[in-house]
């Protein structure tokens, strides 16, 4: 009997590879071995990598410190995505390495709308 498993929710391999992606590109923006100066100046936070099914393509959620110039970052990673896969295949055990997509993380941005919102006199006055 074969079990049928729902893309919405990924699997438990899916977040393990997701979050060892995660870890290795960190550490690979610490290490500013990118010559773009985009990039370099920067200082990217990974905050989540989204893994397809089939391991073969990774959707990247960054955040630029402070936020700045966020067009121009994700533009500047995504031109240089073979570069960032290749040195993440060099240090991720897994058979393909996923080709990466650069998003920049807007949860930081929602969490902001939700905090002004609970802090609104019109929700005070229903507490």
């Amino acid at each position: 009997m074969t079990r049928s498993h729902s893309y919405s929710t990924p699997t438990q391999r899916q977040l393990r590879v997701a979050e060892e992606i995660r870890h290795i590109l960190a550490q690979i923006f610490a290490r500013a071995d990118y010559f773009d100066e985009v990039i370099q100046k920067a200082h990217i936070t990974v905050t989540e990598v989204r893994i397809s099914p089939d391991l073969k393509s990774a959707k990247v959620y960054v955040m630029p410190m402070g936020g700045a110039h966020q067009e121009t970052v994700i533009e500047a990673l995504n031109k240089a995505a073979p570069f960032y896969r290749s040195e993440l295949g060099r240090q991720l055990a897994i058979r393909f390495t996923p080709s990466l997509r650069f998003y920049i993380d807007e949860t930081f941005d929602e969490a902001s709308k939700i905090t002004a919102l609970l802090q609104s006199n019109r929700v005070k006055q229903d507490l």
